[in-house]
């Protein structure tokens, strides 16, 4: 059977739990009530028997006629009363007393077996002759026992019962709709609202219309409305910011055709260079051509950054120090007073990866610093036991904080105006597909330096001689 949508909705479902709940709390309430209820109505037994075997105090044999006695009884509703004193025991009956079915002592009785007392009387489906004792009322030493029928006391507990019943039901009615409204109010509409916002933004995400508004409340539900809100934001934000990023990968497209055709005309005429007799271009000819056919394959791997994430590598083994004394030559010039850049790594430090990929990090960072106004770039390599550590430092003034806090996002962390943040986004994917990572080691008014980490073939054999260095001899 298919519940109409009302009913499946979390009001219907809220209405009646709260419905139910303030019911069973209804409950507990009504079976001491009742129970209750009997024990006042024993004492008031009690005591209507007290006054009227008094009675026979005022006689001089203690004894009254049998009438009389019958009406007295009768108006207490007894068979018999009997008067427990220190001194004597006065005793009060019409004759032929019926056999008692059940004795209470309500001094003795705890709350707990009151209210079982009760649920038992209730379920009676015949009347009952009891045995009802208690302290009297007026004097704690005197015990008066009265026997009554069972049948008008449960007649008037049902009575009682059902109005604290009605009564309930009337506030548990009132209760459960106040607070259904008070949750509809604090907590249904807010939800409403917040899915309604998620639907609509899920429909179109770039439409600022239907940005969920920030709220003013203080509750979870105003964290949850404000947190709706800035993640719309961040995510239309993102949005925009892909959107631009698809654009310039169009325009990336459009102009990568052209200018790999330019390249390729200013190829043909370097390759005739090549033949010249002069000694001074013989020398700069073949890192001419070496530049040129970089610059091509930057348009190429530009592109395939937009589209494509991490270019593929090809690995090969080769010596550092001839990678960054090619860098050298390329970034210092002929000038004197130009930046330098020193070279402190090892002649025999070799490293595994792709020999272009690394030259187009390791070249992009120095270029950043000279670029920022540094005049010397240090570069070391140190292996510890798991990668190799490679260094790159300058003398520069520094990164500003919202450089430093958009380091590695595209069109975002460049430190220089006109900058577009993808040297060193490019840099984190070439060196995280080469299983290293590149951070920010330090950076102040002295100088700024980055870490590059990548995966070095030594350092298994390393590890082996570490391990074997902590483990004691003969062990």
């Amino acid at each position: 059977m298919t519940l109409p949508p009302f009913l499946r909705g979390l009001s219907a479902r809220l209405l009646v739990l709260t419905v139910l709940f303030v019911m069973v709390s209804e409950v507990l309430i009504f079976v001491p009530s009742v129970a209750r209820f009997r024990y006042n109505y024993l004492q008031a037994k009690i005591a209507d028997a007290e006054l009227a075997i008094l009675a026979l105090e005022a006689t001089p044999d203690n004894m009254v006629s049998e009438p009389l006695a019958r009406e007295l009884l009768s108006h207490v509703g007894a068979y018999g009363i009997v008067l427990h004193k220190p001194s004597a025991t006065l005793m009060l009956d019409a004759g032929g007393a019926p056999r008692i079915d059940a004795t209470y002592d309500l001094g003795d009785d705890g709350y707990m077996r009151l209210i079982a007392d009760a649920v038992m009387a209730l379920g009676e489906k015949h009347n009952r002759i009891l045995r009802v004792l208690d302290l009297s009322p007026r004097d704690p030493h005197v015990v008066v026992e009265v026997i009554i029928d069972d049948a008008p006391m449960v007649s008037a507990m049902r009575i009682y019962g059902g109005h604290i019943l009605e009564l309930s039901v009337v506030i548990s009615l009132i209760t459960a709709a106040l607070l259904y409204l008070a949750l509809q109010w604090l907590l249904l509409m807010p939800l409403r609202r917040l899915t309604q916002s998620m639907v609509a933004f899920r429909a179109d995400p770039e439409d600022e219309s239907r940005a969920f508004p920030p709220s003013r409340r203080t509750d979870e539900i105003g964290v949850a409305q404000r947190e709706l809100h800035a993640m719309q934001e961040t995510v239309r934000q993102a949005l925009h910011h892909n959107a631009r990023l698809a654009a310039l990968g169009t325009a990336v497209t459009k102009i990568n055709h052209d200018l790999r055709n330019i390249l390729a005309t200013v190829r043909l005429m370097s390759d005739s260079l090549a033949e010249s007799e002069v000694p001074e271009v013989k020398r700069v000819t073949p890192r001419l051509l070496a530049a040129i056919d970089r610059a091509v394959a930057l348009c190429t791997r530009t592109l395939s950054y937009t589209r494509e994430g991490a270019p593929p590598l090809r690995r090969t083994r080769f010596a550092l120090a001839g990678l960054v004394e090619e860098i050298a030559e390329l970034v210092q010039g002929k000038s004197e007073d130009g930046p330098h850049l020193v070279d402190k790594v090892a002649p025999t430090q070799m490293v595994q990866a792709d020999r272009e990929q690394l030259f187009r990090v390791v070249l992009n960072i120095v270029r950043n610093a000279i670029e920022a106004g540094a005049r010397h770039v240090t570069i070391t390599a140190e292996p510890d036991i798991e990668a190799l550590v490679i260094r790159i430092s300058d003398d520069g003034p520094g990164l500003p904080p919202k450089a430093r806090d958009n380091l590695f996002r595209p069109f975002a962390g460049s430190a220089r105006p006109g900058g577009t943040g993808l040297g060193l986004a490019i840099a984190r994917e070439i060196l995280r597909a080469h299983g290293g990572e590149i951070s920010l080691c330090d950076s102040s008014a002295a100088g700024t330096a980055f870490c590059l980490r990548l995966p070095d073939s030594g350092a298994v054999e390393r590890r082996a001689t570490a391990e074997s260095l902590r483990t004691p001899a003969g062990s």
